[in-house]
């Protein structure tokens, strides 16, 4: 279902490199999420796929064995049907997050990182980092800039910094060129998935020496 005050998309750049398969896979949980909740961005990813696929279609085709189709079907009726857990409609999770984390909000497993917010730092490969953050309303988190890429999707209330306001479904896409201050709005807690290729840079002193134990 779209959400439709979704008003900060992905680039085609990350969606072409979504559908080429060449995104770490934190950034590949950042797409997938995005577009499970946005229909403009994930109607942009069909297209790119439908793109690749035609150009697979061009190249030269490889010889199998005579028996290749016959075990592959018979793979396939040897396996049962999963059913899939039926998520409720007012999850906060995105059903590729609830994949992840193994459930909703409530089975996140938060640790706390200072004036009351709270990471949980998903398993991803090491390439790039996913995390939850949870902000208490009316929360800043300490002014930052960036050694590489930061997306920022909103999953629940908003936040606002230097750019713009954030609302659910919206994507912050931070590079080194961005320093900012962001601040949860003032009526509800906001939770974030955020993804990084490298850490942050922070300008104050208190946050650059709990960094490398928080894992920022």
């Amino acid at each position: 279902m779209m959400e439709q005050s979704i008003r900060h998309h992905l680039t085609d750049d990350l969606l072409m490199a979504y559908a080429a398969g060449s995104l770490p896979e934190a950034f590949d949980l950042m797409v997938a999420t995005h577009i499970s909740i946005c229909d403009h961005c994930r109607a942009r990813a069909e297209s790119f796929d439908a793109v690749g696929g035609h150009v697979l279609g061009e190249q030269d085709t490889a010889t199998m064995d005579e028996g290749s189709l016959a075990a592959t079907m018979a793979l396939i009726a040897q396996g049962a049907p999963v059913a899939k857990p039926v998520r409720p409609a007012c999850s906060v999770l995105p059903a590729p997050l609830q994949d992840y984390v193994g459930g909703d909000v409530n089975a996140i497993r938060w640790r706390p990182i200072g004036m009351g917010v709270k990471q949980a730092i998903l398993p991803t490969t090491r390439e790039a980092t996913a995390r939850l953050l949870f902000i208490p309303a009316g929360t800043a988190v300490p002014d930052h800039s960036h050694n590489g890429i930061e997306l920022t999707m909103v999953l629940q209330g908003a936040f606002s910094d230097e750019v713009d306001h954030f609302a659910r479904g919206d994507v912050e896409i931070a590079d080194e060129h961005l320093e900012h201050t962001p601040t949860a709005d003032i009526s509800e807690d906001c939770i974030c998935l955020a993804v990084t290729d490298a850490p942050l840079k922070f300008s104050k002193l208190m946050p650059r020496l709990f960094q490398p134990f928080l894992r920022i």
